[in-house]
């Protein structure tokens, strides 16, 4: 084996070995690069002058790409909502909706679960806010406590499948850069662009199958072991009235800013970052609008702190700033997709006029009630605290996409692509057989590796080799989602398993959340096999949406 392949496959391992080793990810990644490459440029194998290119990479792949401007914005958005409350909300309707039937409260679980994810995408915050509100009560009616803590582990990474998601954003990038490059090395210069809307609407019917397999299994379960699940009194469900008032005014408010980020993607009206920032408004709205009704029902909110006339004015209690708020956002969205608003035109129709104005007078109130929920959160201290998570998140994911791309640079030097893709396509099975190693590979190392390193050190190492054929590059990105979306249930690493360890009564044993994610990692093993026996799961909706 020539030097240089012992030096790319050394490198990997020492990164892994160094990795469960506990160090910063980031620094691991870039500094056994380093090292490896001085040891490469010793033995006369690596040409150093390939750090000349880092500077451009490293300012083309974060500094400059406008996909991932959609990043914070999604982390954002998805802190927000879940400092405002609305999985609480979620949680407790649900519960009562389905909790007379056996398994009623798992199923709610994942239907929650599911909006969640859907709105928030942050599976960090899903199983924690889960873990805190419904695994009590979930024990206290007698639900085994292996089952109850698979559920919530289950449900929470959903987020990481259904779009909006990190992973999805962060994927589509890679696959994107990853479809082109294969296509030139084939000689198609022009190859036609896969973003990273052709990713969610590809997501979005695997995900919803994975809803379905979970909500199955939670069914099958109760029918075959009752005793594990068993249902909420009649008469206990059924004592709150207007059960059907407080489902609406729990559902509404998320489904409406769902339909507002992903229905602008799909529709082609806005492109994921932009519906990002949509998204990230929307979420502020509904977190003002949300303290303004827990202070109207006399709920226990975070204590207002000083404030001065203007904030006097925009926090005065109503409602209504943000009601409009939500109207005017939905209005602008439309006029956008009906009219043209571009007012630098030689000739402006009447129509197109009554649009400009109306979108003008839109914004306005949008701004207004952008105003009011930001006074609103900041005099309650959420503001401050949703501004941190979002940066300290933010930071290590790009801090990591920096230490990656001198990982590939100096993988790619010392010859590792030429050697993946000779691995691969010499592969017994051929394509087939390259694509079953390299998704056993992705799920044996997400018992050890977070998503974010796998999908921004491994995925552009194996992708452009599986391109270069005529597989459908959504299809693939989706088939890494889901096989990623394990990582956080495999253990003894999967962060949902200790995100749910964290906040668990000290009742619950350790080996019971393990043993509860088991039958879970079962079920997404199987959804992946369905998504690859029928790729059209994941090319329908795009081809359908976008052609």
């Amino acid at each position: 084996m020539p030097l240089q392949e012992i030096l790319d496959i050394a490198m990997f391992v020492v990164v892994c070995g160094f990795l469960l080793a506990g160090f910063p990810v980031a620094f691991t990644l870039a500094g056994t690069a380093l090292i490896f490459a001085l040891a490469g440029w010793a033995a006369g194998v690596f040409d150093m002058s390939f750090f000349g290119a880092l500077p451009s990479r490293i300012y083309g792949n974060a500094m400059t790409n406008v996909v991932l401007i959609a990043v914070p914005m999604f982390i954002f958005m998805g802190v927000m909502l879940e400092r405002s409350r609305v999985a609480e909300e979620l949680l407790d309707t649900m519960g009562k909706l389905f909790g007379n039937l056996r398994g009623g409260l798992g199923i709610s679980v994942a239907v929650v679960g599911a909006l969640m994810a859907a709105s928030t995408g942050i599976v960090g915050a899903t199983v924690v806010t889960m873990g805190l509100l419904s695994l009590p009560t979930m024990l206290r009616r007698g639900y085994a406590p292996s089952l109850a803590c698979g559920s919530i582990c289950a449900s929470g990474t959903l987020g990481q499948i259904i779009p909006p998601s990190i992973v999805l954003v962060l994927l589509g990038d890679q696959i994107s850069n990853a479809y082109t490059k294969a296509q030139r090395a084939m000689g198609n210069w022009s190859p036609d662009p896969v973003s990273v809307g052709d990713l969610f609407a590809g997501a979005l019917l695997p995900g919803l199958m994975l809803v379905g397999l979970y909500i199955a299994y939670q069914i099958l379960i109760a029918w075959l072991r009752p005793e594990t699940s068993p249902p909420v009194p009649r008469d206990e469900s059924e004592q709150s009235g207007g059960l059907l008032r407080q489902v609406l005014r729990a559902l509404i408010p998320p489904v409406i800013l769902i339909v507002a980020v992903l229905g602008s993607i799909l529709a082609g009206v806005a492109t994921p970052t932009e519906a990002a920032s949509v998204g990230a408004m929307g979420a502020t709205l509904l977190a003002g609008l949300r303290i303004t009704e827990l202070e109207r029902l006399g709920a226990e909110t975070p204590p207002a702190g000083p404030r001065g006339p203007i904030s006097r004015l925009l926090d005065d209690g109503s409602p209504w700033p943000m009601i409009l708020a939500f109207a005017s956002l939905v209005l602008v969205l439309t006029l956008q997709a009906q009219v043209d608003l571009r007012v630098k035109r030689d000739s402006i129709p009447l129509g197109d006029w009554v649009g400009i104005v109306a979108a003008g007078m839109g914004c306005l109130v949008l701004f207004w009630g952008l105003a009011a929920s930001l006074v609103r959160v900041f005099n309650r201290g959420i503001l401050t605290r949703v501004v941190r998570s979002t940066m300290s998140v933010t930071s290590m994911v790009f801090v990591i996409l920096v230490g990656a791309t001198v990982f590939s640079l100096v993988f790619r030097g010392l010859g590792g692509e030429e050697m993946v893709h000779e691995a691969l396509t010499n592969m017994p099975g051929g394509l087939t057989g390259g694509i079953i190693v390299v998704m056993v590979v992705m799920f044996f190392l997400g018992f050890f590796l977070d998503f974010i390193e796998i999908t921004l050190v491994v995925v552009p190492m194996v992708a452009p080799a599986l391109l270069q054929s005529d597989l459908s590059p959504v299809w693939l990105g989706v088939m890494m989602a889901m096989n990623l979306q394990t990582s956080f249930l495999t253990p003894p690493f999967g962060f949902a398993l200790f995100y749910l360890r964290g906040v668990a009564p000290t009742s619950v044993e350790t080996l019971a959340i393990y043993r509860g994610a088991i039958p879970f990692v079962l079920i997404q093993l199987s959804g992946l096999l369905l998504l690859a026996l029928f790729p059209s799961l994941a090319t329908w909706l795009p081809d359908v949406i976008f052609g």
